[in-house]
């Protein structure tokens, strides 16, 4: 319902139908998450002598989708990051997904988005036969050109190489560090209180000085390139490595998902930072929806563009006021171009498994 899609099928009518499990919610049914089920069996009335004593599916389906209703009609049309997903294409499946589930929203196209100002491309884009000479194109007309390990690997002797001096290697990368930052004295190592379990990566080669590492993977004192920036004609081309096990992605450390924001999202309105595994839905008028999906209550930093005092609950009316966060020292080589537009701030509080939606006020 927040991806406002046309049209929705619930599936399937048996199912439907069967009386609804909870499982175990142990860590929040006594919380105020956005979907009540206790209330939902209170007001439950069964509707005959052959209906089952408890809500079905359908029922708690109705509620939910009735309750989303009181907000929907306040949001404008959706947006996102333009990726291309050629029709029928392959590779990569699902990990537009995944992605969407750090906090970055997506909007897939089945042709090429010529008018983004930033296109992420998936190893699916390799099933257009022109997709290097469309890299090319954007990059001479000086937007950017995200692309993941997976499609650096499929374009392989297809002509990527005019663009980039880089390749996925055979070899793997078993990450137990993270680093973040654009050349020697500008790093910051995330260190040992950041770290999470290994991720396997894919090896990522290229050419020292002709491209740089934003953020690398730390394995025994090696670095390897999660985000590497190169230089095409007048635009700027990324490589994405992207974890074995796209869920990885949610292991990654706060720092290193908020700094490959700072490529995927850098012309977008509003960000969400925090822990993975909660979303961003945005929209054209100015508002947002954060859900979260995670089993505890979580504190997500929300910035926008622009001079603003506060968010308002599209839901409650409650208002969220701005910050001043700490500012942060500014690397040495992106002091001359860093970005100097007007900012707002605001910490935005969650409940497990529940939303909040948003419009942004002066």
């Amino acid at each position: 319902m927040f991806a406002r899609a046309r049209e929705m099928t619930l599936f399937n009518w048996n199912l439907l139908l069967a009386a609804a499990q909870p499982g175990d919610r142990k860590e929040w049914e006594q919380l105020q998450t956005s979907l009540n089920y206790e209330a939902v069996a209170r007001d439950y009335h069964p509707g005959g002598a052959a209906s089952s004593p408890t809500p079905s599916w359908a029922t708690v389906a109705g509620v939910s989708l009735r309750q989303v209703d009181a907000v929907l009609g306040k949001l404008g049309n959706p947006i996102g990051i333009a990726s291309y997903k050629p029709y029928q294409s392959t590779g990569e499946d699902f990990l537009h997904n995944y992605i969407g589930m750090i906090g970055i929203p997506m909007d897939l196209h089945p042709e090429f988005p010529v008018d983004a100002r930033l296109v992420l491309l998936t190893e699916s884009a390799k099933f257009d036969p022109g997709i290097v000479a469309k890299i090319k194109r954007q990059l001479e007309d000086g937007k950017s050109v995200v692309i993941t390990s997976g499609l650096l690997r499929a374009l392989k002797g297809k002509g990527i190489e005019g663009v980039c001096e880089t390749e996925v290697t055979d070899n793997k990368v078993l990450a137990t560090d993270f680093s973040t930052g654009m050349g020697a004295g500008d790093r910051t190592d995330l260190g040992a209180a950041e770290r999470k379990p290994p991720i396997l990566f894919p090896e990522v080669r290229f050419l020292t000085n002709d491209a740089w590492g934003l953020v690398s993977a730390l394995e025994n004192g090696n670095g390897y390139p999660i985000m590497l920036m190169d230089r095409y004609a007048r635009g700027s081309f990324y490589v994405w490595a992207i974890p074995d096990n796209f869920r990885n992605l949610y292991a990654l450390p706060p720092d290193v998902t908020s700094a490959i924001k700072d490529v995927v999202m850098r012309d977008f309105f509003v960000r969400v930072d925090g822990p993975s595994q909660v979303s961003l839905f945005a929209y054209d008028n100015g508002t947002f929806v954060a859900e979260s999906f995670l089993p505890g209550q979580t504190v997500v930093k929300v910035t926008v563009d622009g001079e603003y005092s506060k968010l308002r609950n599209l839901e409650t009316g409650g208002v969220i006021a701005s910050y001043v966060p700490e500012a942060p020292k500014a690397p040495r080589r992106h002091r001359a171009g860093q970005d100097a537009s007007k900012k707002s701030h605001f910490l935005v509080p969650l409940m497990p498994h529940s939303y909040a939606a948003f419009a942004i006020e002066k």
